[in-house]
């Protein structure tokens, strides 16, 4: 009995919520822009704004294979994570803005994203 609750709840998570397609972003120039330095991110912040829903509960995994590695990660309490994407130049830059918006996604302990805020 074991072996096939274990089966289910594999299945079920190898079924997750498919990629969302994000109008007005192009995502490979999203990912080659790290830490917001080349502008590429600021260009598409008002599109990716308004399509925060798409990427609610989607899987750590999901949002990297999307959006690319984070510039910045956190460990909070109960097992919650915080990835924050710079979309102006932040401070790691050669020129950074002077309030670098960011674009910053909590998982929470099953590594869903539960939150998504453009601020």
């Amino acid at each position: 009995m074991k072996s096939y609750s274990l089966l289910l709840l594999l299945f079920l998570i190898a079924c997750g919520k498919p990629l969302p397609k994000l109008d007005g972003v192009d995502l490979q120039r999203w990912q080659a822009d790290k830490n917001g330095c080349a502008g590429d991110r600021a260009a598409s912040a008002a599109a990716l704004a308004r399509q925060t829903e798409s990427l609610k509960a989607l899987s750590e995994m999901q949002i990297v294979e999307l959006l690319g590695k984070p510039d910045q990660h956190e460990l909070y309490k109960r097992n919650q994570k915080f990835y924050t994407y710079y979309l102006d130049a932040s401070a790691r830059c050669p020129s950074p803005a002077d309030t670098a918006r960011q674009l910053t996604i909590r998982f929470n302990a099953m590594g869903l994203a539960k939150e998504v805020l453009v601020e």
